[in-house]
């Protein structure tokens, strides 16, 4: 019997449907009263994509028996007519049978197993054979006028019946005993029946019907019956139909480690789906490579190789080892009788052996492809279990189980059990867990290092930070040297970078950012459109080099490791894709970083998503080699942290910055001497002013001496000086510069320049620190007219300068003003730059002094509070905020009863 040669057949005037079975080629045997009052009628093969081909009935003609007064003539041969029609390839010729009493007095029993049901069910897009396994008895099997009884002892039943009979397909199809086609299935139950006999027109009655034999003939093979009795003892047993094995035989390698935890949920849920009642269940395991699939299926395995007839484990990841793993097992079967086949012929054999013994567990290891794997397992339904393991998650006719790597837990019994008592730092075994991402494969390498060698764990953390090529290439000794982290990922780069060059090119970027929360659009440039890019991350997702959510990719840390690091024997991982790739990723997050981070309110969002991937890029470079494309990028970021009152991070930023412009671009190049600027600018923002006036006097000197007097950056670097001079208290110096600045910029910008608007602010708040109320508030006040009429109510130097004009009414004992104003700024602080921003807490903090000066303490004194935890909480200890807000509400609760 040979699962290939089953059809399914439709008869499209009596709308039924049945089974048949390829007995020659193009010649097809069926029962009669499948195709009766039809001469065209169609047939085709299983499988997710078969087609319907068109066919004639060629025997009986030219008018059919009557079944009634003829049961034992319900028999019937088709001839496929379709011009498509292909004959499966390597199949053996169907053996006739023929039984009666005297061949099987001294037996009890026959065993017999038909395969049909082609309708009955569909699973996962397939549509599913259901073999039915039996028995004919010795006296009472075989009745008089060539019928056959079999006796139903195992078929699989429809997981979803429908109202028709469980038995409605069965008709037609051949039934085989010892190998031999014996006879024609001819019961077709129009209602669901719980009996366990079918009936069957023996082939030694159809063959003595006029025509049958010379049909069969015809279509180019003999029809000579053999007797159905023992296999004859002098006779080699090397058909597939004759050789037997005790149960529990397989060839199952041994585990790579004892050591097996964390993984009993999902053991559970493979031993339960490879329980089902069903006579053929396909179950995959995928996964990143390293998460444990093989060990996990070969746990398996070995715990219940006794539960199968056979288990057999192939090497699954090209279609020759596949192959070679179906002919080893045919040298398992036959021993020196399978010399001289071919691997082809060997696989074959092996195929036609499963097809006629159920009961087994076919394991197909590191599939790198379904279309591979379905190629054998077509041929094998309704006859055992598969258990597949792969990288790629998509295209199974099955749910696969994701593996996902261990928990916290897990990883740390897996490092303990490893490393044994001599290493029981449990901080650094967390530590390194979580630097190997709780990887199970580069836990057992670390562990196993670490017993081998004998070193701290603290001390491999180090060798993996400054060493990670040679720690994730190097496998400890008595371990496969290929079983490795960056040995087992190039496969699936080498299987990535034939679909799709692309894809590999977006995992080498994505290795550069953070792991998670990769925004998909970073890969836009990289894709045609937005489908195509779709596309490319699915193939990454379904190889599982990658995860998605709605939050963005998500990539393995480890695997960022090995793609970061050098290694002459990948070409993956050459020295000039990966300064390629970390240029590329340093280009993509440029262009999408939104200009004028400190007050673009509307692209701050943006900023907080592509932060912790900014921080990833720059975190993973050597300042000394920091190009221009780096100094642009921690310009920007110094910027948007210094806005958002992260002062000591945006002055390391801007200190790495100049660093990598000066060595870039020289001295006295515009951009070293704009960031210079925006240094000494940080400087002052965190009250360093005996740092921030140097620099700026020097930055100023040659800006002048670069980009001339009147250079908007000259400006710029003036006006910032004599705010510098203003916050140490030198008002006899800043007042002046503030004065010059502001007319040479209405002279170069204009009127209504924001920076213009800017130099009139700061001019009217030294007019105000120096007491001159009655030149600071009418400057405010025009001052916040323009920003309004320029830049809008809501922008961030509008809430500013409307601040600064409350804080002049206070001071002008106007508290009548001030209040409203400072109550209006503060919820617009709020409602446009969040709860948390450096100025919405100095708006609340400027609020809670009105309410004091106004001896308000009731509502002073609670703001205060507010601000100091605020401020604590957003911005620290040590920024001046957090300094002003402490001692303010030190003074209050002095005033206080």
């Amino acid at each position: 019997m040979d699962v290939r040669r089953v059809v399914e057949i439709w008869n499209p005037v009596g709308k039924c449907s049945g089974t048949g079975y390829l007995v020659a080629d193009g010649l097809v045997l069926t029962a009669l009263h499948n195709v009766l009052g039809c001469g065209a009628l169609e047939v085709r093969w299983l499988g997710r994509d078969a087609e319907w081909l068109t066919a004639e009935v060629l025997w009986p003609q030219p008018s059919p028996p009557d079944l009634e007064r003829e049961p034992q003539a319900d028999g019937a041969l088709i001839r496929i007519t379709d011009p498509d029609w292909q004959p499966p390839s390597g199949v053996e010729p169907v053996r006739w049978g023929r039984i009666d009493g005297t061949v099987v007095r001294d037996e009890q029993r026959l065993t017999c197993v038909a395969v049909g049901f082609p309708r009955s069910e569909v699973r996962d897009g397939v549509r599913d054979t259901k073999e039915i396994r039996g028995h004919i008895e010795t006296l009472t099997g075989l009745k008089s006028g060539g019928l056959i009884t079999a006796y139903v002892d195992q078929v699989a039943v429809p997981s979803k019946p429908d109202e028709k009979s469980r038995w409605a397909g069965a008709s037609g199809a051949a039934l085989f005993a010892r190998g031999r086609l014996i006879g024609v299935v001819t019961t077709d139950r129009q209602r669901d029946y719980a009996g366990d006999q079918l009936t069957a027109v023996s082939v030694e009655s159809l063959a003595a019907r006029p025509g049958f034999s010379i049909t069969v003939k015809a279509g180019g093979t003999d029809l000579v019956p053999e007797d159905v009795t023992a296999a004859d003892p002098e006779r080699p047993r090397t058909s597939a139909y004759d050789v037997e094995v005790p149960r529990g035989v397989n060839n199952l390698p041994e585990l790579p480690s004892p050591i097996f935890v964390g993984r009993a949920e999902v053991m559970a849920e493979l031993e339960r789906a490879l329980a089902g009642e069903s006579q053929t269940i396909t179950q995959t395991l995928h996964g990143l490579g390293g998460v444990g699939k093989t060990t996990l299926a070969l746990h398996y395995a070995h715990d219940h190789a006794g539960a199968y007839r056979l288990v057999w484990w192939m090497r699954s990841d090209t279609p020759e080892r596949i192959e070679a793993g179906f002919a080893s097992l045919t040298v398992r079967l036959r021993g020196g009788a399978a010399d001289g086949l071919t691997p082809a012929q060997a696989a074959e054999w092996a195929i036609g052996w499963l097809q006629t013994h159920p009961g087994w567990l076919l394991v197909f290891d590191n599939a790198e492809k379904p279309e591979d794997v379905h190629t054998w397992t077509g041929q094998l339904r309704s006859s055992g279990r598969y258990l597949i393991t792969s990288r790629y998650k998509r295209g199974w006719v099955c749910d696969p189980i994701p593996l996902p790597v261990l928990d916290e837990e897990a990883s740390l019994a897996l490092l303990s059990r490893l490393v044994g008592g001599g290493n029981d730092d449990e901080d650094e075994a967390r530590a390194l867990a979580d630097d190997l991402g709780h990887l199970p494969l580069a836990l057992e390498q670390a562990g196993a290092f670490i017993a081998q060698t004998e070193v701290p764990i603290a001390a491999y953390r180090a060798m993996l930070r400054q060493y990670p090529g040679r720690a994730t290439d190097a496998a400890p000794g008595g371990s496969a040297p290929g079983r490795t982290m960056a040995g087992i990922w190039r496969i699936t780069l080498d299987t990535l970078q034939e679909r799709d060059p692309r894809s590999v090119d977006i995992l080498r970027i994505a290795a550069w950012y953070a792991p998670t929360g990769i925004p998909r659009d970073l890969f836009a440039p990289l894709a045609e459109d937005p489908v195509d890019l779709a596309q490319l991350l699915g193939l990454l997702a379904d190889y599982n080099m990658i995860t998605l959510d709605r939050a963005g990719i998500g990539i393995h840390r480890l695997v960022q490791t090995v793609a970061r690091t050098p290694s002459e024997d990948d070409p993956h991982r050459d020295q000039a894709g990966i300064k390629a790739a970390r240029e590329r990723a340093t280009g993509l997050l440029l262009g999408e970083l939104p200009e004028d981070p400190r007050v673009n309110v509307a692209g701050w969002p943006t900023w907080r998503t592509l932060l912790p991937h900014v921080e990833a890029v720059l975190d993973a470079g050597d300042p000394g080699e920091d190009t221009a494309a780096i100094a642009l990028i921690l310009n920007l970021i110094g910027r948007f942290l210094q806005g958002q009152g992260q002062l000591r991070q945006a002055t390391d930023y801007y200190s790495r910055s100049l660093a990598a412009a000066t060595r870039v671009f020289g001295e006295d190049h515009p951009d070293t001497l704009g960031l210079r600027n925006n240094l000494a600018y940080a400087y002052r923002s965190a009250g360093d002013l005996g740092r921030a006036i140097p620099l700026y006097e020097r930055t100023l000197d040659d800006f002048v001496r670069v980009l001339g007097e009147d250079h908007p950056n000259t400006l710029l670097s003036r006006n910032n000086l004599a705010g510098a001079y203003a916050s140490v208290g030198d008002l006899g110096r800043a007042i002046p510069l503030y004065e010059r600045t502001l007319d040479d910029r209405v002279r170069v910008l204009g009127e209504d320049h924001p920076y213009t608007l800017g130099s009139r602010n700061n001019l009217a708040h030294a007019y105000g620190s120096a007491g001159d109320l009655g030149r600071a508030i009418p400057l405010y006040e025009r001052t916040l007219d323009d920003f309004v009429r320029v830049l809008g109510e809501d922008h961030p130097y509008t809430l500013g300068s409307r601040n600064n004009l409350a804080g002049a009414y206070r001071s002008a004992g106007d508290l009548g003003r001030a209040i409203p104003l400072f109550v209006s700024t503060l919820d617009d602080h709020v409602r446009v730059l969040g709860e948390d921003h450096p100025d919405t807490l100095l708006s609340r903090n400027n609020l809670a002094g009105a309410y004091r000066a106004v001896g308000d303490l009731g509502q002073a004194i609670p703001l205060y509070e507010q601000a100091l935890a605020d401020c604590l909480r957003v911005l620290g200890e040590d920024h001046p905020t957090t300094r002003l807000a402490r001692e303010n509400l030190a003074v209050a609760r002095e005033q206080g009863p």
